[in-house]
């Protein structure tokens, strides 16, 4: 059984969706059932016997985007711990290149984050490297990028105080540096944070990091940890938007991708492309009058 949760453009909803079921039922895929979901809210629920899911996504993607998605073999819960990176999925910019602007370096440093994001670097090099261009810069530029440059994304806050409010543990899990990262928990209500550090002496940078990096491998470990913690069975939601994102993404129960670059977007159970992240929320089937608000 595959159960796909989707929130799309209502104008057009209906035309779309017999165009889809007629496609769907075309590839051997009927769809059984497809109504809104039991929370009432803007989400619609559709029901199949049988199909191949990357199949599934493939349609619903090509006649429902811009969307949001979740695409499950199970009737989706709220997950036990929910595992999240930090740059452009809970914050809208990506710290380091924020920083390389006080250093008059951004769009250098940009170009090398981009390219990493889409998987085409490996992220500890280019990490390193970016790290290094940074040296010499005052450690107050740190400060006054958090306070100028750094913003949670739409909902973020929401989010995470509902999971909460409903038992699950919550973890920022970041390739990004704890000077952001920890500021960043604190605001949004992130419970642990895993991250690098960026290493000072003297009040500035010096272009180095301090500990191991955390990496695409760390980042799943993190989630696998957390899931062991809570014994055979708890499930988990992750979120992210680069390739260093994928391991995470592919090991959580929901593996979703927030207006992701196409390797995340391709590896996810999901994806958030059309509204905030209390979509997530709604995919997930939690009432808006449920929802931790303020």
């Amino acid at each position: 059984m595959l159960i796909a949760r989707l929130i799309a453009e209502t104008s057009t909803l209906a035309t779309n969706l017999d165009r889809a079921r007629e496609e769907l039922a075309g590839k051997g895929w009927p769809v059984a059932m497809a109504e809104t979901i039991k929370s009432g809210m803007d989400a619609i629920e559709l029901e199949l016997p049988h199909g191949d899911a990357a199949g599934v996504r493939e349609v619903l993607d090509r006649h429902f985007a811009p969307s949001d998605l979740l695409l499950s073999d199970h009737e989706p819960v709220i997950p036990r711990v929910f595992v999240s990176d930090m740059d452009s999925t809970m914050i809208s910019a990506e710290c380091i290149d924020e920083l390389a602007d006080f250093a008059g370096i951004k769009d250098q440093i940009a170009e090398i984050t981009e390219r990493a994001m889409q998987g085409e670097l490996d992220f500890e090099s280019a990490l390193r490297e970016r790290v290094r261009l940074l040296e010499n810069l005052n450690e107050g530029a740190i400060a006054e990028c958090l306070a100028t440059r750094i913003a949670p994304m739409p909902g973020a806050k929401t989010l995470v105080a509902t999971l909460k409010a409903k038992g699950c543990r919550t973890v920022l899990v970041t390739g990004g540096f704890h000077q952001f990262a920890d500021p960043v928990a604190e605001q949004l209500g992130f419970e642990r944070v895993v991250g690098n550090r960026l290493e000072v002496a003297g009040g500035k940078l010096t272009g180095g990091l301090i500990g191991s990096i955390v990496d695409s491998s760390v980042k799943k470990a993190v989630l696998l940890e957390e899931m062991a913690k809570l014994g055979e069975g708890a499930t988990s939601l992750a979120t992210g938007d680069g390739a260093n994102d994928i391991p995470m993404i592919e090991a959580a129960t929901y593996g979703i991708a927030y207006c992701a670059k196409p390797k995340a977007r391709a590896a996810a159970d999901g994806w958030i492309d059309r509204g905030d992240l209390t979509a997530i929320l709604e995919l997930l089937g939690i009432p808006r009058n449920e929802w931790v608000t303020g």
